[in-house]
């Protein structure tokens, strides 16, 4: 073969190689779009159950005391929530208001966001009882309720069933499971999960709600015996897991007896109009 037939099928080839990868590149490009158009539209068009209103309003009292306006609201921000992440049961059939009140416990604490969504979970998966670390099911060291999940299980939360039902049965004991993990997530969107929610902290109120919050925790270690939780005395991320079910739970009570992080928590989760860009 001469040289330049030679060079002449490489190029040749060159140029079909490069047109191939052209065409895939335009395929998959094409097919992102349409993906993205589908999920779309499937958002757009994700209904919820006839009876989440009168279900929400019987079972879970933040909803019960917003306007009618912000009940609708609520409802939307609900509608959206299932529809971009999934609610799943492990071996057990759930209901559909069980995925309500899922969704019900991501809205809570992000409410007074209108633009927040949740960016680090695509999935909830709801247990049969408690679990382990290890997520199983079965054994002596079930004594987990829920967990956000990492590495493998990263975008997952994991719920006992029981536990998020529970949480809304009685509003007033202070504990709510879900609403605990959907904080957890809040906190870590900051790129930390470490009890200092950065997100919803003012510049100048962070330094503050650390020594509020290492002081309680303090408190919470020698003495044993609080109104908090005392599994908020852990470490800082479970402070401020467990001091957000209190103030969602239980703020009447939070405001006499902390007065200083009932502020604090107020104006991370109450932020006026003009601070809640998120």
């Amino acid at each position: 073969m001469r040289r330049c037939d030679f060079y002449a099928n490489k190029v040749n080839r060159s140029k079909t190689i490069f047109m191939w990868a052209l065409v895939a590149l335009i395929l998959a490009i094409a097919i992102v779009i349409a993906g993205n158009i589908i999920r779309r539209q499937r958002i757009k068009n994700f209904k919820l159950p006839a009876t989440t209103h009168d279900y929400l309003l019987a079972h879970v009292a933040f909803y019960k005391a917003l306007s009618d306006d912000k009940r609708i609201e609520f409802d939307e921000r609900v509608r959206d929530f299932l529809a971009r992440t999934a609610v799943t049961g492990i071996g057990i059939e759930i209901t559909e208001t069980d995925k309500v009140l899922v969704a019900a416990s991501a809205i809570i604490p992000i409410f007074s966001f209108p633009d927040w969504r949740y960016n680090n979970i695509s999935e909830v998966l709801l247990y049969k009882g408690t679990f382990d670390k290890e997520y199983h099911t079965e054994g002596d060291e079930r004594n987990v309720l829920g967990m956000v999940g990492s590495g493998a299980m990263q975008g997952q939360m994991i719920l006992s069933l029981p536990a998020l039902r529970a949480g809304f049965s009685n509003p007033a004991d202070g504990q709510n499971t879900a609403i605990h993990e959907f904080a957890h997530l809040i906190d870590k969107a900051d790129g930390a999960t470490d009890g200092v929610p950065e997100y919803l902290l003012k510049p100048e109120h962070i330094q503050p709600w650390i020594k509020y919050m290492h002081q309680n925790i303090i408190e919470m270690q020698k003495s044993r015996h609080s109104d908090i939780n005392l599994y908020g005395a852990t470490n800082d991320a479970e402070f401020f897991a467990v001091i957000s079910e209190y103030f969602f739970e239980r703020p009447q009570e939070l405001q006499q007896h902390h007065p200083e992080l009932y502020a604090l928590l107020d104006e991370m989760f109450n932020p006026s109009k003009e601070d809640t860009a998120v």
